[in-house]
């Protein structure tokens, strides 16, 4: 079946079309060039600093960072914490069955009772014997044998209670709390599940302790070590400067790049651990990059541009972005220092349709 298409529907897709190649500057030379344009709110592209520094990537970790695994083996009977709450020091997390611990605890009691019960009785047994031997009633080796009798009842009431203590803490390991205080990373398992041994049920960070390592090429490690000082720019735009800098003192033998550990001072909301950031070191000087508004960015799908206004007409010029510093970005490629650009690129789009439609 062939689909025909209206002759009118044909025109205005070759009007889009054409409308789009000459707004973006790569259409063919025939084309009209764009309308001039008048009333339009820019800004002056800033030149880039390089005393901000060289940047790079890394990734926020936890400085304290723990996997609760199992400890003992059973069945989850209650999951009292998700994703993203926070807990105390101390605080029940995850509980386990513990009918075969508390079977285990019960069966070393009572062991321990009746090892208690014979080592009063040797306790007894020998006292009597002792104070026989004062008189000559008993002889020397009948004393001995009551001692050995209860030196091993001792040792049995004491073997008893180490018992009782080690499933005494089988019975434990059933209650997962909250090693610190702090954020529930993740959660492994639900109610009713089977767990073994071994098995992370749940992890916990704690949000006051957060660092990010960064590998840098070891001709700037010495830089860094001499000037240790950081700025840490996150992912929504916010920028901070870093607690702490320490740069190892060996480098990989594979890469040859040394590793530098940044700390993050105290943030709110915190960073999640695990999502990146850029780290800039003012001692190694970065590339002058040229600044724009982050609301002056054109984004479509995979395409990132900016109206840029040259001598009255507006034209459509793709970017090449890089790091952002709060309300200002990067631009790698597509834009120099001094150029003037659209500060709303929405508007723009809009005055150049309504001076393309008036010049129709």
């Amino acid at each position: 079946m062939t689909l025909r298409v209206p002759p009118v529907l044909r025109l205005a897709a070759a009007s889009l079309l054409a409308f789009a190649l000459a707004s973006c500057g790569g259409g063919d030379a025939g084309l009209p060039p764009p309308p001039a344009i008048d009333g339009l709110d820019t800004v002056v592209v800033e030149g880039g600093d390089r005393a901000d520094g060289r940047a790079w990537d890394g990734v926020v970790e936890a400085v304290r960072h723990a996997a609760l695994a199992a400890q003992t083996s059973g069945r989850v009977a209650e999951v009292r914490r998700d994703v993203g709450d926070r807990v105390a020091e101390g605080e029940l997390l995850v509980r386990l069955t513990a009918v075969e611990q508390q079977a285990g605890v019960d069966a070393a009691r009572a062991q321990l009772q009746a090892a208690e019960a014979a080592a009063r009785e040797a306790d007894a047994s020998h006292a009597r014997y002792l104070a026989l031997s004062q008189g000559d009633y008993v002889s020397r080796a009948q004393l001995d044998q009551a001692r050995a009798v209860r030196d091993s009842a001792r040792a049995a009431r004491d073997a008893a209670r180490a018992q009782l203590a080690n499933v005494g803490q089988q019975a434990a390991y059933t209650s997962i709390r909250a090693p610190y205080a702090g954020i529930v990373a993740s959660r492994e398992v639900d109610p009713g599940e089977s767990v073994g041994i071994g098995a992370v049920l749940m992890s916990v960070f704690a949000p006051d302790a957060l660092r990010i390592e960064v590998s840098v090429p070891q001709s700037t490690a010495d830089a860094i070590r001499a000037d240790p000082v950081a700025s840490v720019h996150l992912p929504d735009g916010r920028s901070a400067e870093a607690a702490d800098v320490t740069v190892f003192p060996a480098g990989d033998a594979a890469s040859h790049a040394v590793r530098v550990r940044v700390q993050l001072p105290q943030l709110d909301p915190v960073p999640s651990p695990g999502s990146t950031a850029k780290v800039a070191f003012p001692a190694v000087p970065g590339a002058a990059h040229p600044r724009i508004p982050a609301g002056a960015v054109l984004r479509r799908g995979e395409v990132t541009a900016a109206y840029v206004l040259a001598d009255g007409q507006l034209t459509l010029r793709q970017l090449r972005l890089g790091a952002q510093v709060g309300d200002q970005v990067e631009v790698i490629a597509g834009l120099a220092a001094g150029e003037s650009i659209a500060a709303d690129p929405v508007a723009a789009m809009q005055a150049l349709a309504a001076a393309r439609g008036a010049g129709d």
